[in-house]
């Protein structure tokens, strides 16, 4: 009796299983699927049932004989299918990616009735594994040190220079234009040197005013001023044992510059409030975008400092005297952005790479950086192009036109932006300021109304008073 029942819920049963399941008679027309098959492959149950098996188009099924023969599928033929890696096209006409398992069915007399396949989504599987090859091509990618990319020969001698440093107690001075990679060079002098067991601290000498950069550096002792309820230690005393990046040293005050004279040449420091001195043990690495030299002959830095900390000078190259490196640059950022977004972004078009080669990076890395995280808010499509890149860089690879021809094309770029933007103030004020009714009025993305907004200064809030 039970056997009974659960042979009239079998249905109810199969659909609850995750996977696929598909019978199939022995001329392989489909019989019978499951919900499971139906989600994956995007068919409703009854699309399928009573189509051939062929309907799905899996790439792996092998036709014996022809189907007037016996033994037509190879299915058939063995009476068995373990563990195979197939595609199946689904309804919309993407692939999917699966594992079958297939046996025959046989009555209680042995002859063959029909066929039982189980269907396993291998979608969330490939792209786990893929997620997973990208994170151990970033982590060993070859092209990098310690974070900094790049194979063009600056690069290399720099990695050199810092190989070196890192073997020294010496004094480090980092130089370079805002957004070069000081601060992993500091990093890797660290870790690459014999304190990198100790503790790394850093400070960002232009953060803080001259009162609390005291106290941030050296520590203080209760009731050293009003609010200092309690004595704390300072990052030279933390960074015990290892080392202090000193982050923009040419921003600090006349004051910090003496005391920190003092830490380098005694190696002792006092807190505020204290004239006890306390003894420290690290190594001081320093970076500054300013020259050093230049404020020391103005009488604005301490030229003792100067070479006390200069010991050790090594400069950061721009990234335009080193453009062979921004294809690598541009393929690190490409992966990092996608593992951080889960976009499908995958290329960069040649024109968008001519683009990023030819343009001078004023912000070196940081800028370059920027770039991607712009163009995976404006790129739509597995692949970025030019008009996904910022305005800047756009511009910059324009071509130049003789004075009448770029008249012209000026002329005529001004009219389709006055176009452009008549035509998102009627769409906006049509919608009610709804961004998402305004792209449909336009026939464009959401994105790119956001993006005409923020170039032509129209606000969704003024179209709806409007």
């Amino acid at each position: 009796m039970l056997a009974e029942e659960l042979t009239a819920n079998w249905k109810t049963v199969v659909d609850t299983i995750q996977e696929g399941v598909m019978i199939v008679d022995p001329s392989g027309t489909i019989v019978s699927v499951n919900q499971a098959l139906a989600e994956m492959t995007g068919f409703a149950a009854g699309e399928l049932v009573g189509r051939p098996c062929g309907a799905l188009n899996c790439a792996s099924c092998r036709l014996e004989r022809a189907p007037e023969g016996p033994h037509w599928c190879s299915l058939f033929k063995s009476g068995l299918l373990t563990r195979q890696r197939c595609s199946l096209v689904r309804r919309d006409g993407t692939e999917v990616q699966v594992l079958k398992n297939a046996s025959v069915l046989r009555d209680v007399g042995g002859r063959v009735i029909g066929a039982v396949e189980t269907i396993t989504d291998l979608s969330g599987l490939l792209a786990r594994d893929t997620t997973i090859e990208a994170f151990r091509r970033e982590l060993d990618n070859r092209d990098t040190f310690h974070g900094m990319v790049g194979m063009s020969a600056p690069m290399q001698r720099l990695y050199d220079l810092l190989d070196n440093a890192a073997s020294s107690e010496a004094p480090l001075l980092l130089q370079g234009e805002s957004g070069t990679g000081k601060e992993l060079a500091a990093r890797a002098v660290h870790e690459r040197g014999p304190r990198r067991r100790g503790p790394y601290v850093k400070v960002n000498c232009a953060a803080l005013n001259e009162a609390l950069l005291e106290s941030e550096l050296f520590g203080h002792v209760r009731g050293a001023f009003t609010g200092a309820h309690q004595g704390r230690t300072g990052r030279f005393e933390a960074a015990s044992g290892g080392t202090i990046f000193l982050d923009e040293i040419g921003d600090l005050p006349a004051l910090t510059q003496v005391k920190l004279l003092r830490v380098l040449e005694e190696r002792v420091i006092e807190r505020v409030g204290d004239n006890r001195p306390v003894p420290v043990d690290v190594r001081i690495l320093s970076a500054t975008n300013r020259d050093l030299a230049a404020m020391v002959r103005a009488g604005s830095f301490r030229e003792d400092l100067f070479y006390r900390i200069n010991v050790l000078p090594v400069t950061i190259p721009p990234v335009r005297e080193r453009p062979g490196d921004v294809a690598l640059l541009a393929e690190s950022f490409l992966r990092k952005m996608q593992l951080r977004t889960g976009r499908d972004i995958r290329a960069i078009s040649t024109a968008a790479m001519h683009l990023l080669m030819t343009y001078p990076w004023p912000g070196n890395v940081r800028e370059l950086r920027s770039t991607f995280e712009y163009a995976f808010v404006t790129c739509q499509g597995p692949t970025i192009e030019p008009e996904h890149l910022p305005p800047p860089v756009r511009q910059a690879g324009a071509p130049s036109l003789p004075g009448p021809v770029r008249a012209q094309a000026d002329t005529t770029a001004d009219s389709r932006a006055e176009r452009q933007r008549r035509e998102l103030v009627a769409a906006l004020t049509e919608a009610g300021g709804n961004q998402s009714r305004a792209a449909e009025l336009l026939g464009v993305s959401r994105v790119t109304v956001w993006n005409r907004m923020k170039r032509y200064g129209v606000r969704a809030e003024r179209q709806v008073r409007e």
